[in-house]
């Protein structure tokens, strides 16, 4: 008996001992994984079953391998293969917890990110995708979106384009592991990409000051172009090359801005002497984005309070080839504004 027990208490081979931890890691994610489908389908997000069917197969952390934490000097480095267990929980509760990553800094400064799950799943709610759709995302990311797209449609109707090849190999590498190929391409997101189009849906993951006409050119008639536009998510239909117009959903959306384009314009603040508690309001901050370098801020604030505080599904977009205006309730009615670029011509322009 003693020699018996003398032989059980030597230690595990060290391979043995390997293998049952990165057995143990793989149930851990696949444990997170299921209860984050979980979360999402009781907060009623993942109503339609081919998205919750799609979330359910793409586990976040394989397109998430690290992501940085804290701001400024301050970043930290969370890793899925951190030698010490308890900075890989850390990881793992962030992967899995409903809430945006910060993926990739250059300088100090946020270039690319895992976007909100609930978030992306409300985009591709929204989207409105038909089996045989051809899909351009904007903004490749880590490529998870891009993943959720393929398990839906297809890899040959999904395309990603990206403007850092950093971004694009990265993602590439992601989608292969999990065997899904769409095409990946690097490039400037604002010229689309003609060589894949025409689409039906253009899904665009990055905050933009105005939408490209290039895009309009690019899409069947009665597309959808899906675009983080202010603080809001406009939800544009294409008639033809030369317009598309749409509403903004009540949703609230956050986006990094995209890279190559103009700067979005951000809302005034306290000097214009707007009461502190609307300069916080976030539906209010939305119109005062929406209408900047068109509207003083008292201007909007007087509307904003004669219209009964409107919310964001209330204001809508025109793109057409003689500009882009933003307009609240009708786009013939009286409230309409320039938009993006196009609000003050710059002098002695080409």
């Amino acid at each position: 008996m003693g020699a018996h027990a003398a032989h059980s208490a030597r230690p595990a081979h060290p391979a043995h001992a390997a293998h049952a931890a990165h057995a143990e890691t793989r149930d851990l994610r696949d444990v997170a994984h299921a209860a984050q489908v979980r979360e999402l389908t009781a907060a009623g997000v993942l109503q339609d079953p081919a998205w919750r069917s799609a979330f359910a197969a793409v586990p976040r952390h394989v397109f998430v391998p690290y992501f940085f934490t804290g701001r400024g000097a301050g970043h930290e480095r969370l890793w899925g293969e951190d030698p010490d267990p308890a900075h890989r929980a850390r990881w793992l509760r962030g992967v899995y917890t409903d809430g945006p990553l910060a993926t990739r800094l250059r300088d100090g400064e946020l270039v690319s990110s895992s976007s909100q799950p609930s978030l992306m799943a409300k985009m591709l709610q929204a989207l409105d995708v038909r089996d045989g759709d051809d899909v351009l995302e904007i903004g490749a990311g880590t490529g998870y979106n891009a993943a959720l797209l393929c398990h839906r449609l297809g890899d040959e109707h999904v395309t990603t384009v990206d403007l850092d090849e950093e971004i694009t190999e990265s993602a590439r590498a992601h989608l292969a592991r999990l065997g899904y190929r769409p095409t990946v391409v690097t490039g400037d997101g604002a010229r689309g990409c003609p060589s894949r189009a025409p689409f039906d849906r253009i899904l665009v993951t990055c905050t933009l000051p105005l939408i490209p006409h290039a895009w309009l050119g690019q899409c069947r008639p009665g597309a959808r172009i899906l675009a983080p536009l202010s603080t809001g998510l406009i939800a544009l239909t294409v008639r033809d090359a030369d317009l598309a117009e749409g509403r903004f959903l009540h949703t609230p959306a956050y986006f990094v801005p995209l890279r190559g384009a103009k700067a979005s314009p951000t809302a005034p603040g306290l000097p214009y002497g707007l009461p502190y508690e609307l300069v916080e309001n976030e539906r209010f901050q939305f119109m005062l984005v929406l209408t900047a370098d068109a509207l003083h801020p008292r201007e909007a604030l007087d509307l904003w309070r004669g219209e009964g505080r409107p919310g964001r599904e209330r204001f809508g977009v025109t793109v057409s080839t003689e500009g882009q205006w933003c307009w609240l309730d009708d786009p013939q009615g009286p409230y309409v504004w320039p938009l993006g670029e196009e609000r003050r011509p710059s002098p002695g322009g080409s």
